[in-house]
């Protein structure tokens, strides 16, 4: 089990440090509030730029330069992967800085999304310690892709309500 601690991401021992999203933790996550939802949720996929990772475990699936991921909260698609062209709101998962070179995928209002209540909730690297996501879960890239490895489909990952995060060397952050 992944838990996010007010340490870090605590796997089999190792503490990791990581960020969470600018809006705090929150019990009840909404579209656009910047928050990382509490709760228990499962890593159900990977996805990995084959250019730049090439050593993804076997079960993650390379990104192409057509796929997004749609964030409009009143589509068909909201909180799933798509490809281009797409009219409707979205993240292109191909980019050009290293956010999403290696990305978790947590079950967090998917498959079955519910309108309005967030999209792409990921644990992705970060752009850099203490920097805040819009609500995923953020870390070292080296330290991504080795829990990576050490992880398999359905691996849990426990987001308590925690009010007082501060990532291991880091200042404090209320999160209340």
């Amino acid at each position: 089990m992944i838990r996010l601690t007010a340490r870090g991401l605590l796997f089999k021992g190792v503490t990791y440090p990581c960020t969470v999203g600018r809006g705090g933790l929150a019990l009840h996550k909404r579209e656009g509030d910047g928050a990382t939802p509490i709760g228990a949720h499962r890593i159900v996929e990977m996805f990995h730029r084959a250019d730049r990772i090439g050593n993804a475990p076997h079960w993650s699936r390379a990104i192409g330069p057509r796929d997004l991921w749609c964030d409009e909260s009143g589509d068909r698609d909201y909180n799933t992967l798509v490809h281009a062209p797409f009219a409707h709101s979205h993240e292109m998962l191909r980019r050009a800085d290293p956010l999403y070179d290696l990305v978790l995928v947590t079950d967090w209002n998917y498959p079955q999304a519910v309108a309005g209540k967030g999209s792409a909730i990921f644990i992705h690297t970060w752009r850099r310690a203490t920097f805040p996501t819009a609500g995923c879960i953020a870390m070292r890239q080296d330290h991504l892709l080795h829990l990576a490895r050490r992880i398999a489909p359905g691996e849990p990952l426990l987001v308590p309500p925690i009010t007082r995060f501060r990532p291991r060397g880091h200042k404090a952050i209320d999160r209340a």
